[in-house]
């Protein structure tokens, strides 16, 4: 461990790293949808990066994947990267992603026992749509209307299945890493 509360041991940018290239890889189990808006895994991971890393290590793990596909790295969706992407009509859901995390952190944060897990992880969804669906509205100069029927009534039942799976998933992956000791911290202060 590092003796400054401010930096990263190896052991957590391994983590970053090993997190960050799981949104990529499930960024690419991509169903494209009529809307434009296409399903993907990533809003599955992300909260797990979170919930295991905790809020601080998560978070960058998700900043990292956005600034890695902003730069042209394919990992966004179907093996695609750019600025183009981050600046496209999908990309206000792509950078609420560190949010994302930050908020599935702080429920991992908090207690992973606790009824305030779930509400902590329905918050970073919503923060998801809300930016997702704002951005979407003025990239693409559409009404609230249509924005919603786009990026939020088709992913509603595949949203609360991710939530479910990534919060039942993620503090049962870090109750075991924790166990074996190869987890450490909370994520805010290691």
């Amino acid at each position: 461990m590092t003796n400054n509360k401010h930096s990263f041991s190896v052991l957590d940018l391994c983590y970053i790293a090993m997190f960050t290239t799981l949104i990529a890889v499930l960024a690419q189990v991509s169903i494209p949808l009529p809307g434009g808006v296409p399903l993907t895994l990533q809003t599955f991971a992300v909260p797990l990066a979170g919930l295991i890393l905790g809020a601080k290590r998560g978070t960058v793990s998700a900043l990292l994947y956005v600034l890695l596909g902003a730069v042209g790295v394919p990992v966004f969706a179907n093996f695609t990267g750019g600025l183009g992407i981050v600046l496209g009509m999908t990309g206000g859901f792509i950078v609420s992603f560190p949010l994302m995390a930050l908020f599935a952190g702080f429920a991992a944060n908090k207690s992973t026992k606790s009824p305030m897990l779930w509400l902590w992880l329905v918050l970073g969804a919503a923060v998801n749509y809300a930016v997702g669906t704002v951005w979407f509205m003025l990239v693409a100069g559409t009404g609230l209307q249509t924005a919603l029927a786009a990026c939020v009534l088709p992913f509603i039942p595949t949203a609360v299945l991710k939530i479910i799976l990534s919060g039942m998933l993620g503090t049962m992956l870090r109750g075991v890493l924790r166990k074996a000791n190869l987890l450490r911290g909370n994520g805010v202060t290691t």
